[in-house]
């Protein structure tokens, strides 16, 4: 038996609603708790995520140096330009990606809060 498990990755948020909201949203997911300073939710395939409240909470401004990323998520998804979609009109925003590494294509995005993430395409399952 594990001594610890992990449980989540916690954003800090000026307002976790918000931010929980367009997170279950974007993974087909559903709110699982809900306090004063947090809310906590699971995508369709079981990604576990939380929203804590910070009042002072300052959105990264990522790609700059002075206010990095600091912490970022990946989602693997079908179709980019589906997905990108349903961002956008979730009220998230692209981010500047041209000159990214990486083998994959792959885009950035900001949620509503500023938190950026990346989406990629799910791997090829087929050998070449």
């Amino acid at each position: 038996m594990a001594l610890v498990n992990a449980s989540f990755v916690v954003l800090d948020a000026v307002e976790p609603e918000k931010l929980a909201v367009f997170y279950t949203e974007l993974l087909d997911g559903e709110q699982t708790d809900i306090s004063l300073d947090q809310v906590e939710i699971r995508g369709a395939d079981g990604t576990r995520l939380a929203f804590r409240r910070d009042a002072g909470a300052i959105p990264p401004s990522w790609p700059r140096a002075e206010n990095n990323q600091q912490v970022h998520l990946d989602f693997l998804v079908e179709d980019l330009d589906e997905a990108e979609r349903r961002i956008i009109g979730l009220g998230g925003r692209a981010l500047e990606t041209k000159d990214m590494p990486g083998p994959y294509e792959e885009r950035v995005y900001a949620d509503p809060a500023g938190h950026s993430f990346t989406l990629r395409p799910v791997p090829s399952t087929t050998s070449e």
